[in-house]
C-alpha cells in the first residue's frame, strides 16, 4: 500500500497519527543528528517520516540509509519516505510538495527543520499535548540555539507591525525587555515556562492539525525563504485559529546551517557565498512581500514609506554582511 506499511506482528496495517516533513538542503551531518533524534524518540502512537531534499550537493541522501537500521527499532516509525527534488524550490513549495507525499489520515502534520535535534520525549508530548486540548489548531515547543543554549526568540513571538518592528530595529525593546508597550516582537512580557496562545512562531518546529492546514490552503509559494512562516500563523490568526507555545517539551536549533547568514553557526555553515548572498537578500524581500500582502491597505502613505524604506536599509546592511564579513 501506498500509505500504509503493515505492523512487524503482520497485523492492520497501522495508520500514523502524526507526518513529519523535514526539508532539507545541504545539511548532510545535520540532518543524520536529526533523524537519529527522531528515531531514538519515545513513543506511543505511530509516526511517518517524509524527507524532502531541495536539490542538495552534499551527498545529503547518504545519510538517509545510514540512519534506517536505528529507525527500524522504533516500531511506531510505520514509514519513512524520500523525495529528492532535482532543482531547489524552496521552503514552502518543498514542503507542500512533502505534504501530498504524507497518509492523508494523519491528524497531525509537523514540519522539522534539518538542523535540530528532538528529545526523546519531544514528539510524543506535543502530539499528546494536542489530543488533549482539541481547541489548539497549532503549536511549538521550545526551541532551544545549540550555541548559546539560550530559548530562540523566534519561537515566541510577535506580528511585526510598524510598532513593535520599531522598538525591534532600534533597541527599545532590549531597553524594556518585560514590558507590554516595548516587548512586542518577541512577547517578551510572557512568560516563557508556561504555555499560552502567541502571534506567530519560527517553522523549525510547527505542528498543526492536517483539517486546519487544509482550511488555509498551508504554505504560501510566493515565500521562497524566509516569512513563509508568518506568513503561516498570520493565515491562522485570520481564520480565528489558535496557535500555542507549549514549553514543556524542546529541541535542540542549529539555526542558520542551509543559509549561513546567521551569527552563531557562521563557523559550522558549509553555504557558499553566493548562497549567503541569496539568503540575505531572500530575508528582507520576504520583509517586503509579508508588508505588502498584509499590512499595505492598515497604514498611511507616511507609515508605508517608513517601513520600505527601513526595510530597504536592512537590506543594504545584510547583503554587505554577507558578501564581506
Amino acid at each position: 500500500m501506498r500509505n500504509k506499511v503493515k505492523s512487524p506482528k503482520g497485523g492492520k496495517p497501522k495508520t500514523p497519527i502524526l507526518s513529519i516533513i523535514i526539508l532539507n538542503y545541504n545539511s548532510k551531518d545535520y540532518l543524520f543528528q536529526c533523524l537519529k533524534s527522531i528515531h531514538k524518540s519515545i513513543l506511543t502512537d505511530p509516526i511517518e517520516i517524509i524527507i524532502v531534499d531541495n536539490a542538495s550537493t552534499d551527498n545529503s541522501f547518504s545519510v538517509v540509509g545510514a540512519t534506517l537500521a536505528v529507525a527500524r527499532k522504533n516500531k511506531q516509525i510505520i514509514r519513512t519516505k524520500i523525495i529528492r527534488n532535482k532543482r531547489n524550490f524552496g521552503f514552502s513549495a518543498g514542503n507542500n510538495l512533502g505534504l501530498k507525499k504524507t497518509n492523508p489520515k494523519s491528524k497531525y502534520v509537523l514540519f522539522l527543520n534539518p538542523d535540530t535535534k528532538v528529545k526523546p520525549n519531544t514528539i510524543q508530548k506535543i502530539i499528546n499535548f494536542l489530543k488533549k486540548n482539541p481547541k489548539v489548531d497549532a503549536a511549538t515547543c521550545k526551541i532551544i540555539l545549540a550555541k548559546t543554549n539560550q530559548l530562540q526568540p523566534e519561537c515566541h513571538r510577535g506580528f511585526p507591525t510598524p510598532w513593535p518592528s520599531f522598538c525591534y530595529f532600534t533597541g527599545l525593546s532590549k531597553l524594556f525587555p518585560k514590558s507590554k508597550i516595548f516587548s512586542g516582537y518577541f512577547l517578551g512580557h510572557l512568560n516563557k515556562n508556561k504555555t499560552h496562545p502567541i502571534e506567530a512562531c519560527v517553522g523549525a518546529f510547527l505542528i498543526v492539525k492536517r483539517e486546519i492546514g487544509d482550511r488555509i490552503n498551508w504554505w504560501n509559494e510566493k515565500y521562497f525563504m524566509y516569512g513563509e512562516d508568518l506568513d503561516f500563523c498570520y493565515k491562522l490568526k485570520k481564520h480565528n485559529f489558535s496557535l500555542y507555545y507549549y514549553p514543556h517539551c524542546q529541541i535542540i536549533h542549529y539555526q542558520g546551517i542551509s543559509s549561513g547568514i546567521k551569527n552563531q553557526t557562521k563557523k559550522l555553515t558549509k553555504a557558499s557565498r553566493q548562497t549567503r548572498l541569496r539568503s540575505a537578500k531572500a530575508s528582507t524581500q520576504a520583509m517586503r512581500l509579508f508588508y505588502q500582502k498584509n499590512y499595505f491597505n492598515n497604514y498611511n502613505t507616511i507609515t508605508r514609506f517608513m517601513v520600505n524604506f527601513g526595510i530597504s536599509i536592512l537590506q543594504t546592511l545584510r547583503t554587505l554582511k554577507a558578501k564581506y564579513l
